[in-house]
């Protein structure tokens, strides 16, 4: 690798080949806790990878995409910009995408998308012209993946292998949990993986010293939780996630939405979420909460 210092988070320069899939690693890259960049100026390369190195401004690690679409000069800026970061110390690894010249030929014609060296002849002429331009950098990468016969789930096991080899990250990622309150008379979350319907608990409704109250009281928690019935449910349903998470995360989903929802998603539904919250962060996963419908008016229709 290129001038690594261990003090210092490395840049993830991420170059190569034009469909060979750089757009789809730069989302993985994200997805796996990486501040990303795609087709950044070679110009800017410097200043960029500065601010990478200085965890005051950027906390996270980062990864950039550039490639050809800057042009043919691209190459020669590429190596001045390399230059520096090498005169600077500044740590870097290059990582190069390619596919085979058929593959690259069936993306472009399925997507339409016009190859960035096309001026005249074909899309095979433009790729192989490119495959030629680029055998120098593809020599100096410090990795290379081939995304030829691979699913996206076998890239991001690539890719993981990569970024943990090079000290960012743990192999083993939390999950994140996505959790959402809803009532049902305003209708169904759209961004939801998994529904929950929990009108069967305790209505806190019907009492009316607590029906002013939201879920995010104690009282409220306490009523529609601290029954056997609540901690029934609970332990169950904790033990269900339990058991499709961890295939889920090695499947490559790193982020589950859970709603919950009651008929107005203002008590039971923000009780639960609450609590399951609680108990997932206690198990290492990580958990964000909106309350979509806490705020809205009780009364547009009969509670149930």
């Amino acid at each position: 690798m290129n001038n690594k210092n261990n003090e210092k988070k490395p840049l993830l320069i991420v170059t190569g080949l034009s469909g060979a899939g750089k757009t789809k690693t730069i989302k993985i890259l994200e997805d796996l806790g990486y501040f990303c960049v795609d087709n950044l100026p070679v110009a800017l390369l410097s200043g960029f990878a500065y601010l990478t190195q200085d965890q005051q401004k950027i906390q996270r690690m980062s990864a950039v995409v550039i490639d050809i679409r800057e042009g043919e000069q691209f190459l020669d800026n590429l190596w001045k910009a390399l230059e520096e970061l090498d005169h600077h110390q500044i740590s870097y690894s290059i990582l190069f995408m390619e596919a085979a010249d058929s593959v690259l030929v069936r993306r472009f014609s399925e997507t339409r998308r016009t190859h960035p060296l096309s001026e005249e002849g074909s899309i095979l002429m433009s790729i192989q012209k490119e495959k030629e331009y680029f055998t120098k950098l593809k020599d100096r990468s410090d990795f290379i993946i081939d995304t030829t016969d691979i699913s996206v789930k076998e890239l991001r096991d690539q890719l993981l292998r990569i970024v943990t080899r090079i000290g960012d990250i743990e192999n083993d990622l939390p999950m994140t949990i996505k959790i959402i309150t809803f009532g049902y008379k305003f209708g169904l979350p759209i961004d939801a993986d998994i529904v929950m319907d929990v009108r069967f608990l305790p209505n806190p409704f019907y009492d009316e010293a607590l029906r002013p109250l939201t879920g995010l009281s104690d009282l409220i928690s306490k009523y529609v939780v601290d029954n056997p019935l609540g901690k029934e449910f609970m332990e169950c349903f904790t033990e269900l996630l339990e058991l499709i998470l961890p295939p889920l995360q090695k499947e490559g989903k790193n982020q589950i939405t859970i709603a919950f929802g009651c008929t107005g998603g203002k008590h039971r539904s923000v009780s639960i979420s609450k609590m399951f919250s609680f108990l997932m962060q206690e198990k290492g996963y990580i958990t964000r909460v909106y309350h979509r419908d806490i705020d809205k008016d009780d009364n547009m229709a009969d509670p149930i």
